[in-house]
């Protein structure tokens, strides 16, 4: 099984992030532009939260708030999900369906080396499948 790390290798080490004094707007802004579902939030390099479409939609506009004037500090999400480079993918997906996020950012010694998405995962275990389809129809037919 893939790791965290070999998916980081493949799709790149880019983290998007806002600072939590940003604006909900300008961070709405930087998702769409980048087309992705989340930000994390970091203070210098330390990572503080997450911001997601999902908490925009929860925390802003469900409570009548303006993404314009609300800072990102007051709607992230502070209890942060995380996971090492040397972690399987099966270890990530049991963490996304039991906590129920959709990223995790990577860390090694509190900084952050990257961040993977459900797809991400979602993907490698496809691929995985994939390989070993491949690998025993070569068997069953005898090309090997």
């Amino acid at each position: 099984m893939k790791t965290v790390k070999q998916i980081l290798d493949e799709k790149g080490h880019a983290a998007w992030h806002v600072a939590p004094d940003s604006f909900v707007y300008d961070a709405l802004k930087l998702m769409a532009d980048n087309g992705i579902g989340a930000l994390l939030v970091l203070e210098g390099e330390r990572l503080v939260g997450v911001i997601s479409e999902r908490d925009y939609a929860r925390k802003v506009i469900l409570k009548g708030k303006s993404s314009l004037d609300t800072p990102v500090k007051d709607i992230m999400t502070r209890d942060i999900i995380w996971v090492r480079p040397e972690q399987s993918v099966e270890e990530c997906m049991a963490l996304v369906t039991e906590k129920r996020v959709r990223h995790l950012p990577v860390l090694v010694d509190d900084r952050v080396v990257g961040v993977i998405s459900i797809g991400d995962l979602v993907k490698a275990v496809i691929d995985e499948k994939d390989f070993v389809i491949k690998q025993l129809e070569s068997y069953i037919t005898g090309n090997r």
